[in-house]
């Protein structure tokens, strides 16, 4: 990332991980889809509707792990091996010990989270509180496998863990099948599919990272906590892990207002979340790789060259954002009813896919240069920013909608695309006028 044309570079890393980001959603887009078309429109409310349950423990910690992946990415841009070494062996511990922790955290807050979100029938109740059980219960091979593949990342190797993915989606797709199909286990078939397809996908990137002949090696007896890495790791890593877990956390309050509409307007938004993933994951997969371009760069104190990189990896997200949206305003009714063929359910989904699509351009803004901010070691301005925004505003807005502005669906999912204007403007301007690349964590 240090040397040569930065856009073949940023195009060549972001590809990679778009596919592998697209393979991941596949996981649960998989089990939804199947839900939807072989169990019925309940299981399918339930699976659709549990994602920012599982967001909130998992975006806690892609924080942590994507703190891990800019303190890596720095010294291994400075040629620092030895600090390399001790990041990879601290990040691997942590994560061992957390997968433990979350897994426990997460099934027993499950019944909180659900009765929070307002599930408007016991039968979506019931069938959302097995899929969660099953699914959490296999937290750590998810958190494994994010960590190992972040590591690699942040050393330029976007293609292994696409691989591993690839792998383990069609693994996941085929025990969906055999699951619901044959064995006619309903949604706990497709939360186990989903739990073992997981286990595949770390066994193999944990496997890579004990064979590779590079600083990034594991060793299993190197296994232990070094405290200034982990310094370092949290400096980065826990403003991101707080920003996604809040965030989360809200989105759960949120769907309880979208819940309020009843069934149709719960499976149109489940609907919509699907292919509104997606959609963003170009975005997504080019704001990472800004950050390990930025990271690295800034390891060599290649400053203007970091900078350089941000402004083409903008352009980028933003014109593939245009290309995709295009054809979702034109099908937006065909897209839903590949996931649930239900009239209302088609017509709602539709709807609020052309209502938010236009609106994906303020993400891009955001993101970009969040990811930029975290590269450069300053993850607490973003936290700020997104908590600020996503939180905050988000909530304020849903309530006088609610109570005082005629609590309309169209006004109240209107809340998300308020949130990325207000985040994109203030983002904007946090990046234009501070010293952003003096945070960096290598001197």
């Amino acid at each position: 990332m240090t040397q040569g044309r930065i856009v073949p570079l940023l195009i060549e890393f972001a590809i990679p991980l778009m596919l592998g980001n697209l393979l991941q959603q596949l996981y649960n887009t998989v089990d939804t889809w199947v839900v939807g078309n072989y169990v019925g429109d309940s299981a399918f409310s339930a699976v659709g509707n549990v994602g920012p349950i599982i967001n909130l423990l998992i975006g806690f910690f892609m924080g942590l792990s994507a703190g891990a992946g800019v303190v890596i990415s720095q010294y291994y841009g400075a040629k620092r091996e030895d600090r390399v070494q001790d990041t990879v062996h601290t990040a691997i511990t942590v994560t061992l010990l957390l997968g433990v922790l979350f897994t426990a955290v997460g099934i027993l807050m499950t019944p909180t989270m659900l009765k929070i979100m307002n599930m408007p029938t016991a039968e979506i109740h019931s069938e959302a509180t097995a899929y969660l059980t099953i699914y959490f219960s296999g937290m750590i091979s998810l958190m494994m496998y994010n960590m190992g593949s972040g590591i690699l990342r942040a050393v330029g190797d976007s293609l292994r863990p696409f691989y591993f993915l690839a792998v383990s989606a069609l693994t996941n797709t085929a025990l969906d099948l055999l699951f619901v199909l044959v064995f006619k286990m309903g949604v706990r078939g497709v939360a186990l599919a989903t739990v073992l397809a997981q286990t595949l996908s770390a066994c193999l990137i944990i496997i890579t990272l004990l064979r590779m002949d590079n600083c990034v090696r594991l060793h299993i007896k190197k296994l232990r906590i070094h405290w200034d890495m982990l310094g370092k790791i949290l400096k980065v890593g826990v403003p991101a892990a707080l920003q996604m877990a809040i965030t989360s956390f809200s989105n759960i309050f949120v769907q309880s207002y979208i819940n309020h509409f009843g069934d149709a307007c719960m499976g149109g938004w489940t609907a919509y979340s699907k292919i509104d993933q997606f959609l963003l994951l170009p975005m997504q997969s080019i704001s990472l790789a800004s950050t390990t371009f930025v990271g690295q760069n800034l390891g060599v104190n290649q400053v203007d060259r970091a900078k350089k990189g941000v402004r083409t990896a903008m352009l980028l997200s933003i014109g593939s954002m245009i290309i995709l949206m295009i054809p979702v305003l034109i099908f937006a009714e065909p897209l839903v009813t590949f996931f649930n063929d239900n009239p209302e359910i088609v017509k709602n989904g539709a709807h609020f896919l052309r209502l938010m699509s236009p609106f994906y351009v303020f993400c891009c803004i955001n993101q970009i240069y969040a990811g930029a901010l975290r590269g450069a070691g300053d993850s607490k301005a973003p936290m700020f920013i997104m908590v600020g925004s996503f939180v905050v505003f988000r909530q304020i807005y849903l309530y006088l909608v609610a109570n005082y502005f005629g609590n309309s669906m169209t006004a109240i999912v209107f809340g998300y695309p308020a949130g990325w204007l207000l985040c994109s403007t203030a983002t904007l301007l946090y990046f234009k006028f501070s010293h952003w690349e003096k945070h960096r964590l290598v001197q």
